[in-house]
């Protein structure tokens, strides 16, 4: 947002979203927190919430009328958002592709069809969307500028009372409630054999502190809300639950083992639906092993014990996955993502 507004001052923004949204201009119409659902068993059970919210948005593009709707991931509210924006002549433009070269790989054929101009930004998803004669635009990943831009805190011990003398093993546990109460409790599971270390909890400032506080087994854990990259910089190792955050902890250079756990019959449908060999993306644009993940029956205490030894205490183990880190970060490469983004969106509205 704040790209495009570096390429057109005059741009308004109507959004569905964040507070980050808000802050960079946007008017909230609705925080995506309200639209949080993780798992197929939950998605299920929130069928009618998820209509309301569908319906709603379908009003205020009608009123709001825009130039251009631009969507973000999320695939099952978005697709059907676009569909109805096409079909009342609004042109829809998809910044972040939906996780389509996973499962369900057939609605390429609905991105195609409502979908006016895609922006991608993982190196093989332009290689996909060709493999079906689509052609979008790989912008590179806005995380890695993020990164690249980051300060890095020179007083984050001093000010969250972390223990100089102790390394530290980030905890990055997600940012919804879901996730968090599947995750966090066998995360920190795992404390006794490493009370030489700090355990820093990664939170979120939109949900209460106090939250957190029913996670909390001692000393030897540290909660910080909003400092993941700070964190980042001086962890020596961490253990991430699969998402956004597994790249950013690459790019930040930290070893780490990948988590992940849900429901019984979500992972029952994702198992048989999913097409990919890895959950996390550093293995996914790697294409191979880099860090190990733990999923559903293996996500318990003695396995996560077992890799954090690896990437604490292993030199040869260490050295393995930083030097495949490096190969990475050259594979995403530096590419100002957002300014390309916005350059391209401006340039192709004003065709």
């Amino acid at each position: 947002m704040r790209a495009l507004r570096t390429e057109d001052a005059a741009a308004e923004f109507r959004c569905w979203g964040g507070d980050m949204m808000e802050a960079a201009g946007g008017k909230l119409v609705h925080h995506y927190q309200e639209m949080a659902i993780m798992g197929f068993l939950e998605a299920a059970t929130s069928i009618l919430k998820f209509r309301g919210f569908l319906k709603e948005c379908q009003r205020d593009l009608l009123e709001y009328k825009p130039d251009v709707l631009i969507l973000v991931d999320y695939a099952g509210f978005n697709l059907r958002v676009a569909k109805f924006a096409k079909q009342h002549g609004i042109k829809v433009f998809y910044y972040i592709s939906p996780k389509i070269w996973a499962w369900n790989q057939g609605r390429v054929h609905t991105v195609k069809a409502v979908v006016d101009k895609m922006f991608v930004i993982l190196p093989f998803e332009q290689e996909f969307y060709q493999r079906f004669g689509y052609d979008v635009d790989y912008i590179g990943n806005p995380i890695v500028d993020a990164v690249a831009e980051h300060e890095a805190s020179t007083d984050f011990r001093e000010r969250n009372q972390i223990p100089a003398d102790k390394p530290i093993i980030a905890v990055l546990p997600g940012s919804r409630k879901q996730e968090i109460e599947s995750m966090l409790y066998v995360m920190l599971s795992v404390l006794p054999p490493f009370l030489n270390y700090q355990f820093v909890i990664a939170a979120v400032s939109n949900l209460d502190r106090n939250y957190y506080q029913n996670f909390q087994r001692g000393e030897n854990i540290t909660i910080v809300s909003d400092q993941t990259y700070d964190l980042l910089r001086h962890a020596d190792a961490a253990m991430v639950t699969s998402g956004t955050a597994t790249l950013e902890t690459a790019l930040f250079d930290v070893p780490q083992v990948v988590c992940y756990s849900t429901s019984i019959i979500s992972y029952t449908i994702a198992k048989a639906l999913i097409k990919v060999p890895y959950i996390s993306l550093v293995n996914l644009v790697a294409g191979k092993e880099v860090v190990k993940e733990l999923i559903q029956g293996e996500f318990n205490s003695r396995n996560l014990v077992q890799e954090l030894k690896n990437i604490l205490e292993n030199p040869e183990n260490i050295a393995r996955q930083k030097a495949d880190y490096a190969e990475l970060r050259e594979k995403i490469g530096r590419s100002n993502a957002a300014q390309k983004a916005a350059k391209l969106m401006v340039g192709y509205l004003n065709q």
